[in-house]
């Protein structure tokens, strides 16, 4: 009943825990197990390793949070080595999320990343917390299609576009990056925003600002969903503020084909397997044979 394919991706549930939030997923195998999530898409990762920005990095907002991680990751070759063969001991695919900082970091990065045990590629070219780099690819719709090409042409795997929510027009985006041959895309991530310290005049992130997630993003993301899911013939992985398995469910009848659950996981660390099961509820009370039935079907 929750069994899907995804731009290729055979996956047991429609459920990927996101990146960024279940870090290399290593780091849940004590509380959740890792072989009943649909996919897990690991923390960001960089050609080179990154130590991140300095400073605070968290803060907690009104029913979200705010991140300025800076990709902190051991880097590529690093999560070859030692953490990609830990993850195929699991029957899960592992989609791999990659930033760059040029169109050649990217073309490299697929290629390196083009193994046995990696299920697919998510492109990160929307995030908001890095000083330079990957928002000026994510903010314009021809730079957003170099990259995806660039990608494209040096792997056999499926590609994801991740796509940024700091736009003007999102759908323009969509297409620019389908139209490159992006197997599928993912949204939303983080909106950019901020937060300041009243008792010292200060920013309290120590990048100033960063991204937000969680419950205050959803109603964005639950548009933004829905408008590219109308305009794509590609798969839509949809994010933002999904906490529950009813907010899942929005997200498919908006056009989903999968969700991906980020700040809940920092909640409940069996997020991504509870919301599942609550789906796999949704669909025996309606009477409904697949989670399918309900994608893209608001009226």
């Amino acid at each position: 009943m929750l069994a899907v394919t995804v731009a290729g991706i055979h996956m047991k549930t429609p459920v990927i825990a996101a990146s960024g939030t279940f870090g290399f997923g290593l780091e849940y195998k004590d509380f959740i197990d890792l072989n009943e999530i649909g996919a897990i898409a690991v923390k960001g990762l960089t050609l080179e390793a990154r130590s991140g920005n300095q400073g605070r990095r968290i803060a907690e907002t009104p029913s979200g949070m705010l991140n300025s991680i800076g990709l902190e990751n051991p880097g590529v070759d690093a999560f070859l080595a030692t953490i990609l063969p830990q993850l195929k001991q699991y029957d899960v695919p592992v989609i791999a999320n990659i930033s760059g900082n040029t169109v050649e970091e990217y073309a490299l990065m697929a290629k390196k990343l083009t193994v046995a045990g990696v299920a697919g590629l998510e492109v990160n070219i929307s995030c908001p917390n890095v000083k330079n780099g990957c928002l000026a690819f994510g903010v314009d719709p021809e730079s957003a299609a170099l990259v995806t090409r660039a990608v494209k042409n040096n792997t056999s795997l499926p590609v994801i576009v991740k796509l940024s929510p700091n736009v003007t027009d999102i759908v323009t985006v969509a297409k620019a990056v389908e139209a490159a041959g992006a197997d599928a895309v993912s949204l939303i991530n983080t909106l950019l925003g901020m937060a300041i310290d009243i008792h010292s005049w200060r920013p309290v992130l120590g990048n100033v600002v960063g991204g937000l997630s969680g419950p205050a993003v959803k109603p964005v993301a639950l548009r933004m969903v829905w408008q590219v899911a109308k305009a794509v013939t590609v798969p839509v992985i949809g994010m933002g503020g999904i906490m529950t398995a009813e907010d899942a469910l929005e997200f498919m009848l908006a056009g989903a084909a999968a969700v991906s659950v980020g700040t809940a996981s920092l909640v409940n660390p069996r997020a991504a397997a509870d919301i599942a099961q609550g789906m796999q509820e949704y669909l025996q009370k309606k009477n409904l044979q697949h989670i399918n039935d309900i994608v893209g079907k608001l009226q």
